[in-house]
């Protein structure tokens, strides 16, 4: 039962995710409020993960990821080559996908991210005039909305591990013990 809760808060971690990428895309911003809500969702999902495993390694390992993500991004920000949400999102999104998803979330952002790159700096490559316009402005004034790879890769990472999760119990007799 433990399983299908974390499940739903993943689920709910998901469709706040797309909410921020659509918000920074927007409005280049990322509301602390929605990262608060977010920790508190991957949280309360790595804690019922754990308390099913009876293994704590994974919220540990999780935990000193976000650190150590925040810290190194910390002086990028002072820089300011990177903005203030995007640096919390980045240190929120290790307690959200639990220490088994780094690998995978690590991947999926190396390719949303160069993906990004390359929408933004050859805005003639998309097919909607406006979309380009707006990505044409964003290339004038120097802004990546890094919210969106972050959201993409971690939304892709969380529905990876909520079909594996599905899988598993397929597997093992547990979605037929419940029917």
């Amino acid at each position: 039962m433990l399983l299908t809760e974390a499940m739903l808060l993943k689920v709910l971690a998901a469709g706040l995710l797309a909410r921020i990428a659509w918000l920074d895309f927007t409005t280049q911003k990322i509301s602390n409020r929605d990262v608060l809500l977010l920790l508190c969702l991957g949280i309360g999902s790595l804690l019922l993960l754990s308390l099913q495993s009876r293994s704590w390694w994974d919220i540990g390992l999780s935990a000193v990821a976000g650190v150590l993500l925040f810290l190194a991004l910390f002086p990028f920000w002072l820089l300011r080559k990177i903005g203030a949400g995007d640096v919390k999102l980045l240190a929120v999104v290790p307690l959200l996908i639990g220490g088994s998803g780094l690998t995978v979330f690590s991947l999926l952002l190396m390719v949303f991210a160069l993906a990004t790159a390359l929408v933004v700096k050859n805005p003639l490559l998309l097919p909607q005039s406006a979309f380009r316009v707006y990505v044409q402005h964003l290339d004038k004034r120097g802004v990546v909305p890094f919210g969106v790879p972050i959201s993409l890769a971690a939304i892709c990472t969380i529905v990876l591990q909520i079909y594996w999760s599905f899988v598993l119990a397929n597997s093992s007799g547990i979605l037929g013990q419940l029917n």
